[in-house]
C-alpha cells in the first residue's frame, strides 16, 4: 500500500511538471501555476493592444520603428539629374536642343577603324585615336540641324516623309519617329523595285483622301482602288549600308534623301548626309528623335496656316448676319 501511494504522488508530480512545460511561449501571465478547479488562468497575446505593459512596450516600440524609418529615409543626397535611356525614344529633343555635349554623350563621334574608312569622308573626320576615327561634333551638329529644316519644311508642305530603318533593334526608333512627323516608317527588308516598278510589285493601293487639315474627304471623280501608288517626298535611311538599292531607286526617281554616314560610308550616294556613328542605338535614337520632332514642328505648322483661311471665311460669312440684326434693332 505504501508503494502504491508513493508511486501514485510521483505520477501526480510529473503531470503538472508536464503541464507547465508545454505552455505556449506567445501566452504571458504574471504567474505560472498548476490549475485547480478552484482557480482559472486567462492567457493574453502579447501582440494584443491594452494588455497592460506589455501592449503598450509594443506600442512604443512600432512608434519607434516608424520614426526610424521615417529619418532612415530622409538621409543622403538628393540626384536631380538621372540618365534614363528610354527619354531618347519617349521624350526625344527637338532641333533647338542640340548640342555638343549632347551629341558626345550619345556616341555620335565613334567611327569605324582606320582600315575601313573611306576616303572621301576625310572631310568629316576631327582625328584619330586608338586606331578609330573620330567623327568631329561640329560637323555633325551643323549637318544634323540642316537636316531637321529640310524635314520640317517638307512636312510642313505636305509631303510624304519615309523612315527606313532595317536592323532588328531600330524597329521602335523607327516607329517612333514616323509618328511625330506623321510619316511612313519600314523596319524590314527594303523590297528592290518598289519606287522604279511600284505598280507591279506593290499593285493597286488604296489611299486616304484628306483635306488642308487632315480631316477624311471622299473623292467622287475617281475610285481609291484605281489610284497609283505614291512616291515619298523624302526618305531618311538610318543604316544606308544595308539599303543601298533604297538609295539607288531614290537617285533615279529624284527623291532626295538623309542619311546616318559612318566613316565607312559613301557620301555621295545621300543628298544631305549627317556624318555620326550608325552602329549606336543611342546615336541613331538621337538623330531619328530630332527628326521626328522637326517633322512634328511643320505639321503643326501647316495645320496652323490651313486654319487660318477658313477663320477668315467665317467671320466673312458671320458679318452680313451680325449687320443685319444691328439694323434692325436701330430701326
Amino acid at each position: 500500500m505504501i508503494v502504491r501511494h508513493l508511486c501514485a504522488r510521483q505520477s501526480r508530480q510529473l503531470l503538472a511538471l508536464n503541464r507547465q512545460a508545454f505552455i505556449p511561449r506567445r501566452f504571458s501571465s504574471t504567474k505560472i501555476e498548476t490549475p485547480t478547479p478552484a482557480q482559472t488562468i486567462v492567457y493574453r497575446p502579447i501582440s494584443e493592444p491594452g494588455s497592460g505593459r506589455v501592449g503598450e512596450a509594443r506600442k512604443k516600440e512600432v512608434s519607434q520603428e516608424v520614426q526610424r524609418r521615417s529619418k532612415f529615409q530622409r538621409l543622403g543626397s538628393s540626384i536631380s539629374k538621372i540618365y534614363k535611356p528610354e527619354d531618347l525614344i519617349r521624350n526625344p529633343p527637338s532641333p533647338s536642343d542640340i548640342t555638343l555635349e549632347l551629341l558626345l554623350a550619345n556616341q555620335t563621334h565613334l567611327g569605324h577603324t582606320t582600315s575601313r574608312w573611306n576616303p572621301r569622308n576625310a572631310r568629316y573626320i576631327y582625328g584619330i585615336r586608338d586606331g578609330i576615327h573620330i567623327i568631329s561634333l561640329d560637323v555633325t551638329a551643323a549637318y544634323l540641324r540642316r537636316a531637321a529644316k529640310v524635314v520640317e519644311e517638307v512636312a510642313a508642305r505636305g509631303g510624304l516623309i519615309l523612315f527606313a530603318g532595317t536592323r532588328p533593334d531600330q524597329k521602335r526608333i523607327v516607329v517612333r519617329a514616323a509618328e511625330l512627323s506623321h510619316g511612313y516608317h519600314i523596319f524590314e527588308r527594303w523590297i528592290p523595285g518598289s519606287l522604279t516598278n511600284g505598280e507591279q510589285i506593290l499593285g493597286k493601293c488604296q489611299q486616304k483622301v484628306v483635306n488642308a487639315i487632315d480631316e477624311e474627304q471622299l473623292d467622287l471623280k475617281e475610285s481609291l482602288a484605281d489610284r497609283a501608288i505614291l512616291k515619298p517626298d523624302l526618305v531618311v535611311c538610318l543604316n544606308p549600308l544595308e539599303n543601298e538599292p533604297l538609295l539607288h531607286e531614290c537617285g533615279l526617281n529624284n527623291v532626295p534623301t538623309i542619311g546616318v554616314l559612318d566613316t565607312d560610308a559613301d557620301p555621295t550616294k545621300l543628298t544631305y548626309p549627317i556624318p555620326a556613328n550608325d552602329d549606336s542605338l543611342r546615336s541613331i535614337a538621337l538623330i531619328a528623335g530630332v527628326l521626328g520632332r522637326a517633322g512634328e514642328a511643320g505639321h503643326q505648322r501647316r495645320l496652323q496656316q490651313a486654319k487660318k483661311p477658313m477663320e477668315k471665311k467665317a467671320v466673312q460669312r458671320d458679318a452680313p448676319q451680325q449687320a443685319e440684326g444691328q439694323d434692325f434693332f436701330e430701326n
